[in-house]
């Protein structure tokens, strides 16, 4: 869907944000943003790759009074797929079952992805219209992660209308755990060759 609004970023940047901008000085950096091509409403190979690197993301959504919810989702690299470029789908595990963003979405179809790579520092929001898909098998044969231990419940399709890519200001640094059990068995390696090639250049104890 297009974004309503001269720009992309009007969906996020309503005329009461832009007046609070105007007050605190930062209105006119965002004009030239705007005027400049602003945000992207399609997404990038570059933006592709970013989130389909993702384990944990974070899904908004509000309900037909404008009660928000921020849900967490998580799942293996993939498990969050660029379907076109303008399209990002997953796989909605079963969890506790309370079924609020489910129930958000069919009175509110407007939602917003969160991504934040804590090792890179690398953030992004994404702006859209989301729904709810449970009754297509097909489709969710297709997204379902090969091997996952999860039970899938139904997919989400989520159409893009806007996106904008944050500084990393304030991001702390994290690591996933099996990256850095990588990294520690590659160290544990490299010692150990080191203290072998060590031993052979000392020769035997005499």
């Amino acid at each position: 869907m297009k974004p309503s609004g001269r720009y992309a970023s009007d969906l996020a940047f309503t005329p009461s944000v832009k007046a609070v901008q105007a007050r605190k000085g930062s209105r006119r950096a965002y004009a030239r943003m705007e005027e400049a091509g602003g945000w992207s409403t399609r997404i990038t190979p570059d933006l592709k790759d970013f989130i389909e690197a993702q384990t944990s993301i974070f899904f908004a959504t509000a309900n037909g009074s404008g009660q928000p919810y921020v849900q967490h989702r998580g799942g293996p690299p993939g498990f969050l797929r660029v379907l076109d470029d303008q399209t990002i789908g997953f796989v909605d595990f079963s969890g506790n079952r309370q079924f609020i963003t489910t129930g958000n979405l069919l009175e509110n179809p407007q939602a917003q992805l969160f991504l934040i790579d804590y090792a890179s520092g690398h953030r992004v929001k994404v702006w859209g219209d989301a729904s709810v898909v449970d009754d297509d098998k097909d489709l969710l044969a297709r997204m379902m992660p090969k091997d996952y231990p999860a039970h899938a419940e139904q997919a989400v399709l989520f159409a893009v209308r806007a996106w904008d890519a944050n500084c990393s200001k304030h991001i702390p640094r994290r690591f996933e755990a099996d990256a850095v059990q990588r990294a520690l068995e590659a160290r544990d390696q490299r010692i150990e060759t080191l203290e072998r090639e060590i031993a052979r250049l000392n020769g035997p104890v005499r």
